[in-house]
């Protein structure tokens, strides 16, 4: 089990965060990005996860920047709500986050992060602007960053029957870095990893994608 802490960001600003700790020496530190509905039992479970990889992992609750305490369901409501917070929270604002959040961890070793959906464009920002080894699942707004370089390697996770991410915008992602490994799961849609949501969670994909993962952060992060 982690627990929850307070993250100091650029301007001073403190959010909240949830931090889990291996039992042993960390391979390293990994920086977890929500989907658009909170640092959920969900996000804190697959902060576990990693946790009980061997890595210390940190979820910022990024929506404390603008409303504190922040979990939504998952519905149409929730949706909307979601997507009305990452506006006003800004992809530059979440990119400080992930920095903040890095930085606190640091002792930890080096840092990669994981996102999902928005989280997953946060995580490839995160690769251009700061530098970090990164995983992007299913980021549905990768394709207005695709002409930025990276900084750090970068894999890639999609649903080939993701509605909102066709087959021509995957493409992109080779076209754009053909260096990064593009994995695309048949038979699986949007938020596959999503184990709580029977109605979008596909085993079998996310424990592919999970494998992948690991091995993407224990190459990555051991360097």
């Amino acid at each position: 089990m982690g627990e929850r802490i307070n993250l100091n960001t650029a301007g001073m600003q403190c959010i909240g965060a949830y931090l889990a700790k291996p039992a042993g020496a960390p391979k390293g530190g990994i920086v977890v990005v929500q989907e658009i509905f909170g640092v959920n039992a969900h996000v804190r479970s697959v902060a576990d996860r990693f946790a009980a990889a061997g890595f210390t992992a940190i979820a910022p609750a990024f929506f404390d920047f603008v409303e504190q305490d922040v979990e939504l369901p998952y519905d149409d409501d929730g949706m909307s709500k979601g997507r009305e917070l990452i506006g006003q929270i800004g992809m530059d604002r979440a990119v400080e986050a992930v920095a903040s959040a890095a930085d606190s961890i640091k002792s930890s070793g080096k840092t990669g992060v994981v996102g999902y959906c928005w989280g997953g464009t946060v995580a490839l920002r995160a690769a251009q602007v700061l530098g970090l080894p990164a995983v992007s699942y299913y980021g549905a707004r990768n394709v207005s960053y695709l002409d930025r370089p990276l900084k750090a390697p970068v894999i890639f996770h999609f649903g080939a029957n993701d509605k909102s991410i066709p087959p021509e915008a995957v493409e992109k992602h080779r076209d754009a870095y053909p260096d990064a490994p593009v994995y695309v799961y048949e038979d699986t849609g949007h938020a596959f990893n999503r184990d709580v949501d029977p109605s979008h969670y596909n085993e079998a994909a996310a424990k592919l994608a999970w494998q992948r993962t690991l091995q993407f952060f224990e190459k990555n992060l051991s360097q």
